[in-house]
């Protein structure tokens, strides 16, 4: 089975990560911050905290921006559950704002027009989470101006665009926003196994996360002995071990390489593809994506057969085709809150034409040009 996505690993990571295993600190030691240090010179951010999962740095990014049980979260409906799950776990409520239907990405339009409509009934969102879909940044200047006006924060879920860049820099140095959130799972640009880490430049929202990170627990003072510490509030187990650091910056100084194999295998699909009834995925100019994902849209209107049928004849092709994503407001729990079908459409429409194939450093040219067949074959 060719997969939609999987980790690159060298021989420098496995040692990176033996030299750890035969250190004195298999976690809670240097790696961790030596990992950090280099997410930050490359991002050009000031502060990075580095924790298990990306899921755990959206909560605590969450948290560190004090959003509360009556507040307003606005995300997304194109994207993991995770970018939403972040509000809930804070008590907050709950709201999308519909896709641009040529990134993907969110509507600064819709954006603006609901948060006018909002304005008016005093329920301005605490916290807006942009997702960078597939890698590609959203418009981060109309969204930091929006922020501006009506009194947001705003936090880029950058899980899948790790090295990718808007406006010339990279990703991550929060020059658009307050916090920045990277995943390091199997499946994205980089990776640690997994763990993620939050990036900004806030040193108030860097200490807290870090604080939160690790139970709430600091060593800070020494009231009685270098054994001394203390719990300042209610934190969480969110650390990140030695050993995944390891690997997470072993894998860092590859991004560049990544990113480039992956805008270069992007490109032969455009050539490959312009021909068959899909659409193909959509660059904006001041971006440069890292190309997590390569999605097309199937034209149903001009195929005979269905979203389904095509994907499990790939399947049974061995291509590991899959569906990014499920639009979040239609889940069972959203439904629950009183979300329903019809309510994002655009959303909505692309998720039932959206068909991700597969996408990674080492996929051979060979592999490449049989994904096209297959789906050439499974269209029909």
């Amino acid at each position: 089975m060719i997969p939609y996505g999987r980790q690159n690993i060298s021989k420098n990571d496995i040692e990176a990560v033996t030299r750890v295993m035969r250190s004195d600190f298999l976690t809670q030691g240097p790696m961790v911050m030596e990992f950090e240090h280099s997410i930050v010179k490359k991002v050009d951010a000031k502060y990075a905290i580095a924790v298990n999962s990306a899921t755990s740095a959206l909560h605590l990014s969450c948290i560190a921006l004090d959003l509360r049980p009556a507040d307003f979260l606005w995300t997304s409906p194109i994207t993991f559950v995770a970018s939403a799950n972040c509000g809930v776990y804070c008590g907050a409520q709950i709201d999308f704002v519909d896709i641009d239907p040529n990134t993907y990405n969110i509507c600064t339009q819709k954006l603006e027009e609901k948060l006018i409509r909002a304005e008016k009934k005093d329920l301005i969102p605490k916290i807006l989470v942009v997702v960078h879909f597939s890698g590609q940044s959203c418009d981060m200047k109309k969204i930091h101006a929006l922020s501006k006006k009506f009194g947001f924060k705003v936090i880029e879920d950058a899980s899948h665009a790790i090295g990718a860049k808007y406006r010339g820099d990279y990703v991550g140095g929060c020059k658009y926003s307050d916090i920045t959130v990277f995943s390091f799972h199997p499946v994205k640009i980089i990776t640690s196994a997994e763990g993620g880490v939050l990036t900004t430049n806030d040193e108030e929202i860097a200490l807290k996360a870090n604080c939160l990170r690790s139970h709430g627990v600091t060593k800070d003072k020494k009231t009685e002995g270098d054994w001394y510490y203390e719990q300042t509030e209610l934190g969480f187990n969110y650390r990140m071990s030695d050993i995944h650091a390891a690997l997470g910056r072993s894998q860092l100084t590859r991004l560049d390489s990544f990113v480039e194999e992956r805008s270069g295998l992007a490109s032969s699909y455009d050539s490959m593809l312009k021909e068959l009834p899909v659409n193909l995925p959509f660059v904006h100019e001041e971006s440069y994506s890292s190309w997590h994902l390569y999605v097309i849209q199937l034209k149903m209107n001009k195929i005979k057969k269905t979203r389904k049928q095509i994907f499990d004849s790939m399947r049974a092709k061995g291509v590991g085709v899959h569906v990014h994503y499920i639009p979040v407001h239609t889940q069972p729990y959203y439904r629950n809150m009183g979300f329903s079908i019809g309510d994002f459409p655009i959303a909505e429409q692309f998720y039932q034409q959206a068909l991700t194939i597969p996408m990674y450093p080492g996929l051979s040219d060979n592999d490449q040009r049989y994904v096209v067949k297959s789906l050439i074959e499974s269209i029909g």
